[in-house]
C-alpha cells in the first residue's frame, strides 16, 4: 500500500502542491526519501524515526521509500517531517488514510514528538483553500493559519496528539486568530525635529502619493530622523495589501506571534548588505529587504556607501514592483512594491556648503562621492529635497504646532481621494499610476502645461522623469484636494527633479 499526504514546496510566495507518497515494503530494511530533497529533508529520517520512537511506535524492518511528486521540483526546508510521518502513521494503520486526505500537512518535528512552528504557514494556508482542503500544522503556527479564511485547521503540539484526535481519543479545537496589534510608536513625532520645513513637506508629499524620496544634507542634519518618522503619518495597510505583507513575512519567519499587523513595513538594511540580501536570493532564495518592506518603506541610509551592484540590482524591483531571482532550475518572483526613502550627504566629509569644515579636496570630492549613485537609478526618485544644518535659532525654539497627527490627517485626505481615483485598476495610489490612466489624471491646466513644456526642454528630463514629476503634481493637487492640477502644482513638482547637488 501506499500513503498519500499533500504538503506545499515555497516558490517564491506560491505554495505548490507536494504529494508525499509513503510506502513500507518487504526487502531489507531501509529508509530513503527521493524527489530532489534538500540536506534539511534528507535528515527527516532520524527526526521522524526519533519522534516515533518517543510516543511508542517503532518503524518496521522493512524497505521504507518516500517518494515527494513532482520528482523534478526541488524541495527545500524541514517542513516535510510531518507529511512524512503521518504517512508512515497512515501506512501503519494508526490513523485512517480517509480522514488525512482533506488536509494539506506541514510541521517540523522534535526527537521528543513535539511539533515544532516553521516558515510558510500562511501561504500554506491559503493553498489549501484554494485546493478546497483543511490544513494540519504545529499548534504555534495556529493562529497564523487562521487568518487564511473558513478552512479547517488541526493545529497540533505533538504528533502523539494529532494521532489522538483523528482516532477521536482526543479533540483538537480549531485556533483563533490574534488580533492584529499595533506595535508601539516609540514616541517618534515630526514635532520632535525643529526647523526642515522643507523637508517636512517633502515628505509630507512622499507620504500622499506613495513617493520615491531622497535627502541629501550634512551629518546631523536630521535626515534619519525623518525618515524614521515616515511611518507615523502613512495610512494603514488594507487587508489585501496586509495579506500580501503577512505571507511575506510568514515565509522569512519574521511574522511575531502569528499576528497580522496593519502597519506597513520599515526596513532599514545597513549599507554593507549584499545585492541577495537587499533584493533576495542566496542559496534558498530567500526574500530580501526590497521584498520584506512591500507596501511599506525600504530606507537607505548612507546611499552611496552601499556597493554600485546593490544599488543597480534595486533598479528593476523599484520600476516593476517585483523581485525576480534567477536560477538554474526556476524563476522566482517576490512581490517588491516599496516607497524608498534614501538619505545621503553630499560629499564623503559631508560639509560640502561650510567652508570651514569642508574638506582640502572639496568640491571635487563632491563629484566622486556622488558618481557613486548611477543616472538610472537617481531617475526612478520622485523627490529630491536638500536638508540643510539646523541653525542654533531652530533649535532654541519650543516644538512645532503641528505634528504627525496632523500630517497623517492630510496624508490620509489625500489617499482617500486616491483609492477613489483608482478603484478596479491596478494602481492603488499616484506613485503607481501610469500610461493613458497617468495621461488622464494628471494633466495640467494651460499654464502648467506651459511651464512644463519648458522644465522638459531646460532639465532634459528623460520620459521617466517627466511621469514621475506629472504624479507628483497629481499627489501636490490632492493634498489641496484639487481636482485640477494647476501651474503651481506643476512649479513645486519641478523643485524637487534636482538630479545634480553642488555646494
Amino acid at each position: 500500500m501506499v500513503a498519500h499526504v499533500t504538503t506545499v514546496a515555497f516558490i517564491g510566495i506560491e505554495a505548490r502542491p507536494v504529494d508525499v507518497q509513503v510506502q513500507i515494503a518487504s526487502g531489507l530494511p531501509a529508509f530513503a526519501v527521493v524527489g530532489l530533497p534538500d540536506k534539511a529533508v534528507a535528515e527527516s529520517r532520524e527526526r521522524v524515526r526519533a519522534a516515533l520512537g518517543a510516543i511508542g511506535l517503532a518503524l518496521p524492518p522493512k524497505r521504507i521509500i518516500v517518494n515527494l511528486a513532482p520528482a523534478d521540483l526541488p524541495k527545500e526546508g524541514s517542513h516535510y517531517d510531518l507529511p512524512i510521518a503521518v504517512g508512515l502513521l497512515m501506512a501503519m494503520n494508526v490513523i485512517p488514510e480517509d480522514a488525512i486526505a482533506e488536509y494539506v500537512v506541514l510541521g517540523e518535528l522534535g526527537l521528543d514528538g513535539a511539533i515544532q512552528a516553521v516558515p510558510g504557514v500562511l501561504p500554506a494556508a491559503m493553498a489549501a483553500m484554494g485546493l478546497s482542503k483543511g490544513l494540519i500544522c504545529p499548534a504555534a503556527s495556529g493562529p497564523e493559519a487562521a487568518w487564511a479564511g473558513d478552512i479547517s485547521i488541526v493545529a497540533a503540539p505533538s504528533l502523539i496528539a494529532l494521532a489522538n484526535h483523528f482516532k477521536g481519543t482526543q479533540v483538537l479545537s480549531r485556533p483563533l486568530a490574534r488580533p492584529a496589534e499595533a506595535p508601539a510608536s516609540g514616541g517618534l513625532d515630526l514635532r520632535d525635529i525643529k526647523g526642515q520645513e522643507s523637508a517636512k513637506r517633502a515628505l509630507e508629499v512622499a507620504a500622499a502619493g506613495g513617493h520615491n524620496l531622497l535627502m541629501i544634507g550634512p551629518p546631523g542634519s536630521g535626515k534619519s530622523m525623518l525618515a524614521a518618522r515616515l511611518p507615523g503619518i502613512l495610512p494603514a495597510l488594507e487587508p489585501r495589501e496586509a495579506l500580501e505583507v503577512s505571507m511575506i513575512q510568514s515565509l522569512a519567519g519574521t511574522l511575531p506571534g502569528g499576528r497580522i499587523s496593519l502597519n506597513r513595513p520599515f526596513r532599514n538594511p545597513h549599507h554593507s548588505a549584499s545585492m541577495a540580501a537587499l533584493v533576495g536570493g542566496g542559496a534558498r532564495a530567500r526574500p530580501g529587504e526590497v521584498s520584506l518592506a512591500h507596501r511599506g518603506v525600504l530606507f537607505l541610509d548612507e546611499l552611496p556607501e552601499f556597493s554600485r551592484q546593490a544599488l543597480d540590482s534595486l533598479r528593476q524591483p523599484l520600476e516593476s514592483g517585483a523581485a525576480v531571482v534567477a536560477r538554474a532550475e526556476a524563476h522566482i518572483t517576490y512581490p517588491a512594491r516599496v516607497q524608498l526613502v534614501a538619505a545621503m550627504n553630499p560629499c564623503r566629509c559631508g560639509h560640502l556648503g561650510d567652508a570651514a569644515l569642508a574638506c582640502a579636496r572639496a568640491p571635487k570630492c563632491a563629484g566622486e562621492y556622488q558618481a557613486r549613485l548611477s543616472g538610472p537609478l537617481l531617475d526612478r526618485i520622485d523627490l529630491h529635497v536638500d536638508v540643510p544644518p539646523v541653525s542654533a535659532a531652530d533649535l532654541t525654539l519650543p516644538p512645532p504646532a503641528e505634528g504627525s497627527a496632523e500630517v497623517a490627517a492630510r496624508v490620509e485626505a489625500a489617499r482617500d481621494l486616491q483609492r477613489k481615483r483608482y478603484a478596479g485598476t491596478l494602481a492603488s495610489c499616484n506613485a503607481e499610476a501610469d500610461g493613458e490612466l497617468l495621461m488622464e489624471i494628471a494633466s495640467p491646466d494651460p499654464q502648467g502645461r506651459d511651464l512644463l513644456q519648458v522644465a522638459v526642454e531646460k532639465l532634459k528630463l528623460t520620459a521617466r522623469g517627466y511621469h514621475r514629476m506629472l504624479r507628483v503634481a497629481r499627489t501636490l493637487a490632492d493634498l489641496e484636494q484639487c481636482e485640477t492640477v494647476r501651474r503651481s502644482h506643476v512649479a513645486e513638482a519641478l523643485a524637487y527633479r534636482r538630479l545634480i547637488f553642488t555646494a
